[in-house]
This record gives structure tokens, sequence and C-alpha cells, in this order.
């Protein structure tokens, strides 16, 4: 190691080096971390007898320390121990290695470094708890997601949270109503035995206890004795004689969607200060996850009851003739009530199934992420291949997850689109060699344009997206070849189709239809197709969203679609978009993507309230040479712009603390006519998109964006501007 590169390690307060002279016993430490040994600099670096430094290390360590150098004095082994000091006051944990040389005389000598870990150690600490912690929240989710028994749903609820809290033990007093819709109250208990409880009346809602069972807050106290609240009820004063002693106390609401408190997790420990604010959070995550499960269960079982009270209410209809027509109407009432009840059921399942499917490929997706970013932490320098396979694959399950974030926000309508005139037949054409490589040899393709096609005002990526979607899925239907067919027409919707579909408006429609000769589906499995997360395929070929997101897209851009299928037959997919009846300019073709640079002093503000994100794109922006001003909200960046800054482009988040991103851009551009202006959002509602399009003359770009993606459209703009 060169002098200067020694120098900078040693700058660092982490590393030390020694030389120990084994026949004289002098061992000397050069580097500020000798403070951890509790001898002075000038001391360490003069040179010391061994025992000096050794005072400061932890006696647990000091026996396995000495055999392992005595045994490399003696066999000329390379040395290495990891050991804990505590000379600065505070316990350390360090690693020492050094080798052993012996001079002509035969004297002994070694030389080496100490490096502090510390810091290395507590993080992997850290992340072995997290991991931990998260193991036991995914196991508590997936057992409460169909579990419909309350006793067994609360007592799952209540061991994990014990789990992950680090509480002795803890309970779960929790509402429920019985068969005759009288409400009680029940508890479960995890950690203690319930004798422990039985000999106490339930908690009553006392100064200490009310924000739970009001559901106002959370209740945490390092040492609830010390609580001013504490100790002023009658007519214990405090914990009941016999209680399990309690310092540290958490105590959380479970609130259903309707804002009603439906019970409280209640956790203690002997000692004081052990419930943290990570605590906290956890349990409040498992709260609201019991919260779910529990709305769900009594709505089944408020379902199941009505249920019964109408089978009973038709049994009384058959034996009674009196006051028929009367008797009637009440039953369509409670018939109505009854369907209500179970169709949100259902809504209720559909959303368990679409939160487990995310959290599913969500966690896939993490997996795949934090096992590249873990095996990038744990590489040595020089091994740049290991780093560079792990960086691929944490970045491409990065895209997998932004990619799964746009299929769901196209089936939810909620992706901003960018239509502009189309002609299809066109678009077909030029995807036929792309669509070729993707069906394989196998599948014929053809295409039956037809002639003089109206044009259609649609985002051409999304619909290139879904064609791709469509052909995928047909191909996976033909596993031993077959034909697809991709067809355009002219057509028009009247009333008495959209007397079908209440969501069809009665117009002139392009249809572009996908037809197969596959396997087809049944009835019942073409009801479902739309669905999230709801695939045939087998598990690992596909994530069941691909139908789901052609549906939001087409319904989005103001179309229709339907889906036609019988078994060993095959399927046909038609979209229907509204004709476009304005006048279409050329668009240019598209163009090879580059990164371009910053030409001479541009200077862009970048206003996020989000650090990391704004970080990110301040850094990818200094890079392309741009100057860069920052601003975490709109009242910042407008003090900037009030300035004599010069300021070429403004890119600021929609979504905004205060201001949003359009009502600040609004006022930049009274500030500072012809200022450029370029939106990021990962998802907007109002703010620039209207009825799922972008507003004329907005310029998007969607999070997450790629650092080409963002050099490309900061040069669009800023060309634009002085073009």
């Amino acid at each position: 190691m060169s002098q200067d590169r020694l120098s900078l390690a040693l700058s660092t307060g982490r590393v030390a080096v020694f030389e120990w002279t084994v026949d004289s016993d002098r061992l000397a430490i050069q580097g500020p971390l000798v403070e951890v040994f509790g001898v002075t600099a000038s001391d360490a670096e003069a040179g010391l007898p061994l025992q000096a430094f050794f005072q400061a290390i932890d006696r647990r360590d000091k026996a396995r320390l000495m055999s392992v150098l005595n045994r490399s004095i003696e066999t000329g082994e390379p040395y290495e121990a990891e050991y804990r000091v505590h000379g600065s006051g505070e316990e350390r944990t360090v690693i020492a290695r050094g080798q052993v040389e012996t001079d002509a005389q035969g004297g002994k000598r070694m030389a080496g470094v100490v490096i502090d870990v510390t810091e290395e150690k507590a993080a992997n600490a850290a992340l072995k708890e997290q991991t931990t912690a998260l193991a036991i929240l995914n196991r508590a989710a997936t057992t409460i997601s169909g579990d419909l028994d309350q006793n067994r749903l609360v007592q799952t609820i209540t061991d994990a949270a014990v789990e992950i809290s680090g509480a002795e033990f803890g309970a779960f007093f929790y509402n429920i109503i019985d068969e005759q819709g009288e409400r009680y109250t029940l508890y479960t208990l995890s950690g203690a035995p319930r004798e422990a409880f039985d000999r106490f009346p339930m908690p009553r809602n006392t100064a200490v206890f009310t924000p739970t069972f009001m559901g106002t807050a959370v209740v945490r106290s390092a040492d609830i004795t010390k609580d001013p609240r504490y100790g002023h009820t009658a007519p214990h004063y405090g914990m009941p004689k016999g209680h399990l002693p309690v310092r540290s106390y958490l105590a959380v609401p479970v609130k259903s969607r309707t804002g009603e408190v439906l019970g409280g997790l209640f956790f203690g420990h002997s000692q004081t200060d052990v419930f943290d604010a990570i605590a906290e959070e956890r349990v409040i995550g498992l709260a609201s996850q019991a919260a779910i499960a529990l709305d769900n269960a009594q709505l089944f079982q408020a379902a199941d009851r009505e249920l019964q009270q109408r089978r009973r209410a038709e049994g009384e209809l058959q034996a009674l003739n009196a006051n028929l027509e009367e008797r009637v109407a009440e039953e369509v009432t409670r018939r109505a009530m009854a369907e209500d009840a179970l169709r949100q059921a259902q809504k209720m399942e559909a959303v368990g199934q679409l939160t487990g499917g995310i959290a599913h490929d969500f966690n896939n997706l993490l997996t795949v992420i934090i096992g590249g970013l873990d095996t990038i932490k744990r590489s040595k320098t020089g091994d740049q291949a290991r780093i560079a396979r792990a960086a691929d694959m944490a970045l491409q399950g990065a895209q997998r997850a932004a990619n799964l974030t746009g299929r769901l926000l196209a089936f939810s309508r909620r992706q901003p689109l960018e239509p502009k005139p189309l002609e299809l037949n066109a678009l077909v054409r030029e995807m036929t060699e792309l669509l070729h490589r993707t069906l394989g040899e196998q599948i014929e393709l053809e295409g039956v344009l037809a002639p003089r096609l109206w044009t259609a005002e649609i985002d051409q990526n999304q619909l290139e997206s879904a064609i791709l979607n469509l052909a995928v899925n047909a191909r996976d239907a033909m596993p031993d070849g077959g034909k697809l067919t991709i067809e355009t027409a002219n057509t028009a919707l009247d009333e008495s189709y959209s007397a079908t579909d209440t969501e069809v408006i009665p117009g002139q429609y392009v249809m572009l239809a996908v037809s197969d000769t596959g396997t087809g589906m049944a009835k019942d499995v073409v009801a479902r197709v739309f669905e999230p997360f709801f695939t045939t395929k087998e598990p690992g070929r596909g994530t069941g969203l691909g139908l789901s997101m052609v549906y939001g897209f087409v319904k989005q851009s103001g179309g229709h679609v339907t889906i036609y299928s019988e078994e060993s037959q095959g399927t046909t997919v038609k979209l229907y978009f509204p004709r476009f009846t304005g006048s279409a300019d050329s668009q240019p073709g598209p163009s090879e993507p580059v990164a371009p640079t910053s030409s001479e002093g541009e200077v862009i503000l970048v206003v996020e309230d989000n650090d990391d994100v704004r970080a990110y794109s301040t850094m990818i922006l200094s890079e392309l040479g741009y100057v860069v001003l920052e601003a975490p909200e709109a009242d910042a960046a407008l003090a900037i712009l009030r300035s004599n800054r010069r300021i070429d482009l403004l890119f600021t988040d929609v979504v905004l603390p205060g201001k949003t991103g359009r009502v600040l851009a609004d006022m930049a551009l009274h500030l500072r006519p012809g200022l450029g202006v370029l939106f990021t959002t990962g998802y907007s509602r109002n703010a620039i998109v209207h009825q799922g399009r972008l507003d004329a003359g907005v310029q998007l770009i969607s999070k997450p964006f790629t650092f080409e993606q963002l050099a490309t459209r900061v040069r669009d703009l800023l060309d634009r501007r002085i073009s």
C-alpha cells in the first residue's frame, strides 16, 4: 500500500496498523483507531507492552485471542481474530489481521492491521432482525387472509405481535357479535397462561387506556408507572395485586374501515424502555391486517345470518297466505339486503385476491433485488464480474417491479395516456416482424386488414403492449402450433348493443381482433379472464395481469373489449376504439435511444419531496452536465424562481406537500413565461390527467425512469424551447 493510500485509510478512524516485536514484547499501533484500546496516540505509536493493550479487550475474548496469537507465533500461520474492546468508553468490535516474520537471527515480529467493524456487525444484526420480522408478518398475513374463525384469527395476530415487538406477553381484547346480534368482548393471550388474567376484570376505559378504546392514538410508554395518568383510578389505583409486572407498555387500537373500534392489542414487559418506534410501526401494521380480517369475517357472518333469515322468511311465506302482497314485499327487501351483503363479501374476496397476488409477486421481486444488493455488499474489491452480475440481477428485478406497477395502473385506469391519431393497419404491419419473432415458426400469422380503415385516437405504446399480450396468450394456447389472425374493421355499436353493457357509448368504432385456433376456454373461465392475477397458466408462466391490463387500457381509452371462446375451438378477443374525427398530423418515426447531454450553462430546477428520488434525479442531471438547483416543495421552488438565477427547465413531481406540481408550474410560467416544464409522477388522478388522458401541452415522464429516458426527455424539451 502506498503512503498516500495508507494515510487515507488511517484518516477514516476505522483502521490502524500495528507492529509487535515478539522477543521484546513491544507493540506499536498507528492510527486514530488506537483510542479503542484506551492509550494515547503517542504512547501507542512509540510502543507499549502487549498487556497494555490487552487491558481494554473484553474479558470474554482475551483467552481466545491469546490462543490465536500464540498459535500464529509458533506456526507462522497468518493471524486473524475478531474481538470486542472498551477502551474508548463504548464497546467496539474490531478485526485484527497480521503476518509473522522471522529475521536472520531468529527474531520474530508481527505486522498487520486492525479494522473497526462495529457498524457492519450492527447492520447485519439489524438486517437479520428485519428479515425475521418480515417473515413473521408474511406468515401472519397468509394465515389470516382466508380465516373466518375470529378466535383463531386474533390468536394468530396476538402471537405474531408478541414475536415482532419483543413483549413478554400480549393480549388482544376484541368485540364479537353473537347469533342474536349482541356484542360482547373476548380476549386472547400470548406469552402468559390464561389463568394469569382470569381473576382480573376486563380492562376499563381509564385515562391510560382511553386512546386505545376510543381509537384515537397508540399508547407507548417506556415506564407506565411514571405516566402521569397512571394510578388514579379506583379500586386498584394501578396494577391489581397479583397482576403480571408491567413497566414497558404498548397499546394499539384495531379499527375497521368505517372507523369503528373493533378492539385493542395490549403488550407488556417487566423491564423499562423495551418498545421502540419500529416495534410500534410493526404492531400498527398487524393491527391493520387484523382489522381487515375481522371485517371480512364479520361480513361473511353477517351475510350468512342474512341468508338464514331469508330461508326462514321463505318458510313463513309458504305457510301463511294472509297479507301475501305485504309479506312478498318484505321478503324482496330482505333478499336485496342479503344480496348486497353477499356482493360486498365477494368484493372483499376479490380485493383479498388482488392484494395477495401483489404481495406474492412483489415479494419474489424484492427477493431478487435484495439478493443482488446483498451480493454487492458482500463482494470484495476486485470482484467486478460478480458485482456486475449482482447489479444486473437487482436492476432486472426492479424493472420487472416497475412493469408490474404499470400493469396494475393500467388495470385500475390510472396510468396516464398520451393518445394520438393512429392508423391501426400501419401499426399492425410494423409489428409483424416482432410478432413473428415472438410467436415462433410453429404459429402461422395472418393479417386481415380492412381497406379505408378509420383513424382512432390511441396511446400507441399501450396498444402495442396490448397486442403483444394478446399474441403471447394466443401462442400459449396453441402449444402444438396453429394460426393467429389479426383483423381490423370499421363498425358501429348502436343503442341495442349498449343496452347489454352500460359502459358502451353508442357510436362508430375501429375494431381490432386477435383470434387463435388454440385450446379455447370454458364459460366459467371466460367469465374471469379479466380479473387481476387470475391465470390458467401453470405457476411461474404468468402473473394474471396481461388481460386485466388490456381491459383497463381499452376502457380508459373510451373503448370496449369482448372475448369469445369455446373449448377446443379457439379464442377471439375484440378491442373497440372510438373513431377519431379530427385531423391527424403525421408523427415522426421512433429514433434510436441516446443519452444527450447539456449545452453550456443550462440550469434545471428539480422539485421533489422524496429525498431519495430528488437525489437520484439530481445525480443524473449533474452527470449529464446540467447545473442543478433543488427544492423539496413548491414554496422553496418559488423562492428560487423569484430570484435572478438562470433557469432553463422546471422538473417537478405532480404530487407535492402543500401546492401541487401543477399549481407550481402555473405560477412558474407566470413568473417566467416560456419556461420549460417537465412533470413526473408514479400515480396521478386529477392534477394533469383528466378522463385518463394527459392535459394538452403537458410533458410527463412516469416513475420509475431510467438515465437514458430522463436524459432524452430533458434534452428534447430544452431543444424545443431553444427552437
